[in-house]
């Protein structure tokens, strides 16, 4: 199994669009990147969370689930690097393989010596950009196809049908 772990504000900061985004909207911003998220989980089949800091806020760690992307908030005093190599060192193992989209270096090199694969932002986003290109063009390949096996009768045939159809 494949798991991606994503340092939610960092993603935010590096991707242009969510960027400007996050200048007007914040949290619209990161429900951009958690929706997403949800389209790289539905289409790479991967376990996905995204993991958000919120040292500064009092509390407990809050964890929630959006379209199957799992949405973790880190609890007081802990920032989303130390979340992260937490759930790395308790989710990795022979048959897990943890993925990790950051573009803070020290951190893609604290979890690489931790055993998780290291993406860059930047390379999550091309790789998203990508799939959503690809989905776009399989959903136009199959409304062309759909089109295509339809039988199109000409005017006078289509009432004679619709007749027959409505009459008892």
């Amino acid at each position: 199994m494949d798991v991606l772990l994503v340092d939610g504000y960092n993603v935010i900061g590096a991707w242009p669009e969510l960027n400007q985004m996050r200048k007007i909207d914040f949290a619209n911003a990161r429900d951009l990147l958690i929706d997403k998220l949800a389209e790289y989980q539905a289409y790479k089949g991967w376990r996905v969370m995204a993991i958000f800091d919120a040292h500064l806020v009092p509390g407990m760690e809050a964890k929630t689930k959006h379209a199957n992307v799992e949405v973790i908030y880190t609890r007081e005093k802990e920032t989303a690097d130390e979340c992260i190599e937490r759930l790395v060192s308790k989710i990795k193992n022979v048959r897990t393989r943890v993925h990790v989209a950051t573009s803070d270096y020290t951190e893609q090199w604290t979890v690489f010596s931790q055993g998780a694969l290291r993406k860059s932002s930047r390379e999550l986003h091309r790789e998203i950009l990508k799939i959503e290109q690809q989905i776009s063009t399989k959903v136009t390949e199959t409304n062309q196809q759909k089109k295509a096996s339809r039988i199109q009768f000409n005017e006078d045939l289509t009432k004679l049908f619709e007749k027959w159809r409505r009459s008892d």
